[in-house]
Order: C-alpha cells, then sequence, then structure tokens
C-alpha cells in the first residue's frame, strides 16, 4: 500500500501559490524554523502546524505538508477549546502561540533525527497488498509492504513526504539515519477517557476525561452509504489489538461477491487496521485504517474509522463502559 500526497484544501491565508516554489522539495530545517508570519512560506508551516497539532492531541490525521479540511477542523478544536478568537482559515499568531505552548515546541523541534533499527527493517513484511477483500483473506499477513511504511506510520507520515524529507535514504538499512516527525510520544495516551463523541458532521472523534475535560480530538471517516454510522448513545466493550477481521456477507460490500463468511489475517493492513474497539452497537466498533491518508476523505464500511495511531491512542485511554455518543449528521 503506497501513500499519496493529498492537497484538498489550500490554506490560502498562510501557503504560497502552486508552482516551482511549491514542487521544490522540504527541508528538514526549513520546518523547523516556520512560524504563522511566514505568510510566503506555505509548506513548511502546513508541515510544522501538523506536527504541533498532533503533539497537542488534536490530531490533524496523517503528516504531509499540506492543509486540508482535516487540518482546519483540528484548529477549530483547538481554538474552541482554548478559548482563541481565530476566524476562518488558517493560523493566526495567538493561535499559533498558545499551539507552540501546549506542544512544547521551545523544548522539541518539529523534526528530528533517527536512526532506523534492525526491528525497523527486519519485517516479516507483506511485498503487496491486494485491493479486494477476497483477495487479503487469502494472504498470512497483513503486514507492512516495507520498513518504508512502517517508518512512516510510526511517525505519523505520508510515506511520499517521509521520502521527500530524506532523498536518497535507504529506509532498508539499519544504521541509515533520518529525519522524521518529533510525535512519538504521546501524552493523551496516559490518559483516561470517560466519555467519547463521534461528530458526523466534523467528522470527529473526541474523547473526553474527568471533568468532561477534552483530552484528544481525532479526524475520523464514520459510516457509509451502505451503513451508515448509528445514532444515539453505546458502550466501549473492549479491545483488541491486532485483529482478525471477519466478513459478514450480510454486509453485501461493494465488490465482494461471496456468500460466506471468511476472515482476513491481522496486520496493519487489515481492513480494520491495527486495533478496534468494540462497541455495544452489533458489528460497529472504532477502529485503525490501512490508508490513513484517506480519514475524513471517503466512507468506511459502517464504522469509525481513524489512523492506525489515532486509534491505538484512543484504544490505550478507554474500558469497558465508556459511553460513545453519535452526534450531528453525516
Amino acid at each position: 500500500m503506497r501513500r499519496h500526497l493529498w492537497i484538498g484544501a489550500l490554506l490560502l491565508s498562510i501557503a504560497a501559490p502552486f508552482g516551482s516554489a511549491d514542487a521544490q522539495a522540504l527541508k528538514p530545517d526549513q520546518i523547523k524554523e516556520a512560524k504563522a508570519s511566514d505568510k510566503g512560506n506555505g509548506r513548511p508551516l502546513a508541515a510544522k502546524l501538523q506536527i504541533l497539532l498532533d503533539r497537542a492531541n488534536f490530531s490533524p490525521g496523517v503528516i504531509d505538508g499540506r492543509m486540508g479540511e482535516n487540518v482546519e477542523n483540528a484548529l477549530a478544536a483547538f481554538r474552541k477549546e482554548n478559548n482563541l478568537d481565530g476566524k476562518g482559515k488558517g493560523v493566526d499568531e495567538a493561535t499559533w502561540t498558545k499551539l507552540a505552548e501546549v506542544a512544547k515546541d521551545a523544548e522539541a523541534p518539529a523534526i528530528v533525527e533517527y536512526t532506523i533499527t534492525e526491528a525497523d527493517v527486519k519485517g516479516p513484511f507483506t511485498k503487496e497488498i491486494p485491493n479486494g477483500f477476497e483477495e487479503k483473506k487469502d494472504l498470512e499477513r497483513l503486514a507492512y509492504t516495507g520498513p518504508a511504511e512502517l517508518l512512516a506510520e510510526k511517525f505519523h507520515m505520508d510515506e511520499d513526504f517521509l521520502e521527500e524529507l530524506n532523498p536518497g535514504k535507504d529506509f532498508s538499512k539499519a544504521g541509515t539515519t533520518i529525519m522524521v516527525a518529533n510525535v512519538e510520544e504521546k501524552n493523551a495516551g496516559r490518559a483516561s477517557v470517560k466519555r467519547i463523541e463521534i461528530d458526523k458532521a466534523k467528522k470527529q472523534a473526541r474523547a473526553f476525561g474527568d471533568g468532561d475535560k477534552l483530552i484528544a480530538v481525532y479526524p475520523a471517516t464514520v459510516g457509509s452509504e451502505e451503513r451508515p454510522a448509528p445514532t444515539g448513545t453505546h458502550d466501549v466493550k473492549g479491545v483488541a489489538e491486532n485483529p482478525k477481521y471477519t466478513y459478514n456477507p450480510e454486509y453485501k460490500f461493494e465488490g465482494v461477491k461471496s456468500d460466506k463468511p471468511f476472515t482476513i489475517a491481522p496486520g496493519p493492513n487489515n481492513p480494520v487496521g491495527s486495533v478496534w474497539i468494540d462497541l455495544s452497537k452489533d458489528g460497529y466498533g472504532i477502529h485503525g485504517t490501512p490508508d490513513p491518508e484517506k480519514i475524513g476523505k471517503t466512507a468506511s464500511h459502517g464504522c469509525v474509522r481513524l489512523t492506525n495511531w489515532d486509534a491505538l491512542a484512543l484504544a490505550k485511554m478507554v474500558k469497558p463502559g465508556v459511553k460513545v455518543e453519535f452526534v450531528g449528521n453525516s
């Protein structure tokens, strides 16, 4: 599975027009030094903004150095939580200052060096992941396709963006030093979630802790025409990491011809990704995805789909009995 850059909605207030300058590869120092006042510094600023939002637990989804709806929604949620009055698209100075404070930008640079380890390259990998569910069921595992995909997901990055920051680097060789987004540690993972809101209109999952304090916000793909997302409030029943996926022929997913159940092996490229948070609504859950770049942009198969890293972070904070309320209209 190959990740692709998604341009989406351009952040007009801070991004330069696309052209020869935008086509140039980003350099790590450009991202480290980016700030809100850099009106003509579009992609470096967008990349740093994504990293800081991720560190503040207002996830922008996959980090690719591009602005889009997921980033704007994360910014809006951050402003609301911090009583900021930013208007329109883009990031104003007050929002940037507060975000840098919350994300501890002064203490930790947005881009850092990482040395590839033996564990990163040893596999086992699954060289090619077919598109069809019925083709997937014949595979022994739905592992990463190689070290580049593993590393991109480890640091919440688009694979093409990882390669852009590290031209000519061999990701399959342990000991290689590369530049990555500084997002590996997430403070939200140590919190305890008391309730979750799934906002179908804003395409977000919001986790609340003690005192109904907002702990984390994640972009989400919610429901589909085939299986619309449920309404009302449901309970978390349990969490399964590295789950198998069992296809129910009653779902009648487009492109699936089988009229009998079948199972797809575990792995990050499994249809439900790296983790499944089971809900009391039969057949529904909150889960990961093999396609993080599509979160918030394409329909799920009826459940709540997050990036693998966001789903894993949320899974570490929930326990059986946590309420999950579906709000808004899809």
